[in-house]
């Protein structure tokens, strides 16, 4: 009974270890074959599994957003998470709203850059902010309607 124990646990201990190199290399295929706007391989699984999705481009780099802010620039970002279950239900009526205004809502991975977000105080997500002149003037937190994002729209970025 002894030796039949340990065959199993070996097998299982293969199964495991062959399993992970699996996965390691189907993740590295993706990043390779995919879109990749973070400068970096050391992604968060989630963000990896939204790197080929039409949704999540137009990234925007903290370094970027801070630059554009401080030569005083209009920028409209959403800030999302890709574990966020609120952001996973928003997302894919929010970015077609915005195309269809002709607006280019940024989007900013808290996953990957949590820490770097901390000046613009998000407390949520998914929170969309717009800046004019470098300075915000407007902020919407939380899963919302259509038209509710359409009124914040109208009211804070075409007007």
């Amino acid at each position: 009974m002894g030796k039949k124990m340990l065959a199993i646990v070996g097998v299982i201990a293969v199964l495991v270890i062959a399993l992970f190199f699996v996965v390691q290399y189907q993740n590295n295929q993706a990043l390779k074959g995919a879109d990749n706007p973070y400068g970096t391989t050391d992604l968060e699984q989630a963000t990896i599994d939204q790197l080929d999705d039409p949704n999540y481009k137009n990234q925007i780099l903290p370094d970027e957003l801070s630059e554009r802010l401080e030569n005083g620039e209009d920028v409209t970002v959403y800030f999302y998470s890709p574990t966020c279950v609120y952001c996973q239900n928003t997302t894919p009526y929010l970015v077609p709203l915005a195309e269809e205004n002709g607006i280019d809502m940024k989007k900013y991975n808290l996953l990957e850059f949590g820490e770097e977000g901390i000046p613009y105080q998000i407390q949520s997500t998914p929170t969309l902010v717009h800046f004019e002149n470098g300075e915000e003037v407007g902020r919407i937190v939380g899963q919302r309607s259509e038209e509710e994002f359409q009124a914040f729209f109208d009211e804070y970025v075409l007007n």
